[in-house]
């Protein structure tokens, strides 16, 4: 009996090493801060990019750029920063906390409307007759672009154009993604955005004079102390592949000019 149990013993014991053995490889995350504009295209990127690298765990924050810039300023533990516009991305190089940088896709910025138009503007010029008007925040990518095409067009339209638009912004707000949603609520009559983000139900887009536009331009820096540099650099690659640049253009981002 005695040698029974010990050979029942000894099988327990070879079944439990061999479950050890087949127990999976733990998942190596990569820690994504990405501006809230590539909430939907980045969602779509990761789970691709998990795809095809298996022992991948993609983790998504989604905030203005400047939120996240200062999350990091502070200490967030994050492998890669996707940014709106390259100041963010410039300013964590200059303090030695992002070792390296690319552009990996552009945007344009476009003036929404809802859906019943109830103002009419059906031009870029109508836009004077806009009563509430939302931008972005002074120190929010979409803000710094939106200031830009105002300035353009106070040396194309005259600074009168110019100074009636402002008089009738009504709200500021940290993130392109808060902008569109006071549109979609029907609290103001016009903002502006970027161009990705007028697809969307219940939205009018009035195209922006391409003399007075500006090219948005979004890099994706890699954290100089990132916990998952390897994997962090397998994204990169990946969102600049053929497959990568395909998904993006899906979602009416537009590959880098030179």
């Amino acid at each position: 009996a005695a040698i029974s149990q010990l050979f029942s013993l000894l099988s327990a014991l070879l079944l439990a090493s061999c479950a050890n053995n087949s127990t999976p490889a733990q998942k190596k995350p990569v820690v994504i801060y990405a501006a809230s504009s590539l909430t939907e295209v980045f969602a779509e990127l990761a789970e691709d990019f998990e795809h095809s690298h298996p022992n991948a765990d993609v983790q998504l924050t989604f905030a203005g750029s400047q939120v996240l810039r200062l999350q990091i300023e502070q200490g967030a533990a994050v492998d890669l920063f996707a940014s709106a516009n390259t100041d963010h991305i410039q300013a964590l190089i200059d303090a030695q906390l992002i070792a390296t940088s690319q552009v990996f896709t552009e945007n344009e910025i476009v003036v929404i409307v809802p859906s019943q138009n109830p103002n009419n503007i059906l031009d870029f010029d109508d836009l004077t007759t806009a009563s509430r008007i939302v931008v972005g925040t002074k120190n929010s990518p979409i803000g710094a672009y939106t200031h830009a095409v105002l300035e353009n067009a106070s040396n194309q339209f005259g600074d009168p154009f110019v100074a009636q638009i402002r008089a009738h912004i009504v709200s500021e707000e940290s993130n392109t993604r808060l902008v569109r949603t006071k549109i979609a609520l029907g609290e103001a009559d016009a903002a502006f955005v970027y161009k990705t983000d007028a697809i969307a139900d219940g939205l009018l887009s009035i195209p922006i004079p391409e003399s007075i536009n500006v090219r948005a331009q979004y890099p994706i820096g890699t954290l100089a102390k990132a916990p998952h540099s390897e994997e962090a650099a397998a994204f990169v690659d990946f969102i600049s592949s053929p497959q990568g640049l395909r998904v993006l253009q899906q979602h009416g981002f537009r590959a880098v000019q030179e």
